[in-house]
């Protein structure tokens, strides 16, 4: 496993890097002196957070824009990474999308984009990534799950459910590679005040709270964390409840 405090001089991917979650974990990152490949759609973001890393540091910060949920985008990405011989010590999984509406009224071309992003893209890099740490003996993966994957969440079904996947496949992963060198964690944050949370007010955790617990996670060993005091006990309590109480309560926060 590599710790945060031993990745000074070596390179972290963080996918959807350019803002939220991902770019604080990019900047807490550089700050402990890792050299940076940020991945994400939109490049000029990208790059502008880029630049704002680089001044700061004055590490290497590489971008790529891309849309990993594209075809063969991921296969693109693992060639770029190879041609220009990157060796990634950690992974950081972020990029996600999280459409919102009951899933009748919303655009199934869109619930499959995210599926594809959210789980079929985070699943291709992941075991791949992981593959090349595993021969090396050495490396980490953080995967960037949520608490809504405790539980069914109308409103936000694809995406909850997508979240379930990634904590599920993630706790095996770090089954099977504990006794390899290579760390593997997920963490689950709660609501966090984000571009793609906009309707998060003021009570939602910040980008760079979860950044913290990200880097924390890196020192520990067990198979996932969740963000914050206040939203593991939440997603223990929705764990427990019956699904017809949850997703009731659910519903009525969502639809309001």
């Amino acid at each position: 496993m590599t710790t945060a405090a031993q990745m000074r001089d070596r390179t972290a991917l963080v996918t959807g890097g350019s803002s939220g979650i991902g770019a604080a974990v990019a900047d807490a990152l550089a700050r402990a002196g890792a050299h940076l490949v940020l991945v994400a759609r939109n490049g000029a973001r990208l790059e502008q957070t880029a630049e704002g890393i680089r001044s700061r540091y004055g590490v290497t910060v590489t971008t790529i824009a891309l849309d990993l949920a594209a075809q063969g985008a991921v296969g693109r990405l693992l060639e770029r990474l190879e041609g220009d011989g990157v060796e990634v010590e950690l992974l950081v999984g972020n990029a996600a999308l999280a459409p919102r509406g009951l899933v009748v009224e919303g655009d199934p071309a869109v619930l499959r984009r995210m599926v594809d992003l959210n789980v079929g893209a985070l699943t291709e890099l992941t075991a791949a990534v992981t593959t090349g740490m595993v021969e090396r003996g050495h490396g980490s993966v953080v995967v960037i799950a949520s608490t809504g994957g405790s539980a069914p969440t109308p409103v936000l079904a694809a995406y909850a459910a997508s979240k379930a996947y990634v904590l599920s496949f993630t706790q095996a992963l770090w089954a099977e590679t504990r006794h390899s060198g290579v760390r593997v964690v997920a963490v689950s944050p709660g609501p966090t005040r984000t571009p793609m949370n906009a309707t998060v007010g003021r009570w939602g955790r910040r980008p760079e709270q979860v950044a913290a617990t990200v880097l924390t996670a890196l020192d520990g060993s067990g198979p996932s964390v969740v963000d914050g005091r206040g939203n593991a006990v939440a997603a223990a309590v929705l764990r427990l409840l019956p699904t017809r109480v949850v997703t009731a309560l659910a519903l009525r926060v969502f639809t309001r």
